[in-house]
């Protein structure tokens, strides 16, 4: 799972990275076989038949401009099924290592899952950390709790 992960990952950052790449795979006058010719040229040794047919497929049914998406649903089904998560922390300051897999702990413990955080930098939070699993969004930012208190007080005051 993980190789077909890394895989699309490598397709992925290329088609992003080069506009001249994205505009070959959406061109409609380029037949799917020659772009699939050329990219099995290019990838060929690097990815498996695997990743090769899925975008063959998507390629044919001309969905390539989808495969950012699928590499994003194949991570979270694969993180899943291995009992993983992916977190976002978002926080005031940057934290130091030890802090972040003290977060991680903290959530995969709450969620009985591994949990694999990556970190953004927010400085309009003012203190304290917001970490997004999936859907759900854990806030416990000092402006987020002043936020509520604003709700609060205003729902008090009708």
């Amino acid at each position: 799972m993980a190789a077909v992960e890394d895989q699309l990952k490598l397709i992925v950052e290329a088609v992003q990275s080069d506009a001249e790449i994205g505009k070959f795979l959406a061109s409609p006058n380029i037949e799917s076989g020659k772009k699939l010719a050329l990219l099995k040229q290019a990838l060929g040794s690097h990815v498996s038949e695997l990743v090769l047919d899925m975008l063959a497929l998507l390629i044919a049914r001309r969905r390539q401009g989808l495969l950012g998406e699928v590499y994003e649903a194949y991570t979270r089904v694969a993180a899943d099924e291995l009992g993983q998560a992916r977190a976002t922390i978002y926080t005031a300051q940057e934290l130091s290592e030890v802090e972040l897999k003290a977060v991680e702990a903290q959530f995969g413990a709450l969620l009985a899952k591994v949990v694999r955080a990556e970190q953004v930098v927010q400085p309009n939070l003012l203190g304290g950390i917001q970490v997004r699993i999936g859907d759900r969004l854990y806030d416990g930012s000092l402006s987020g709790k002043l936020a509520r208190l604003e709700k609060t007080l205003k729902t008090k005051a009708l």
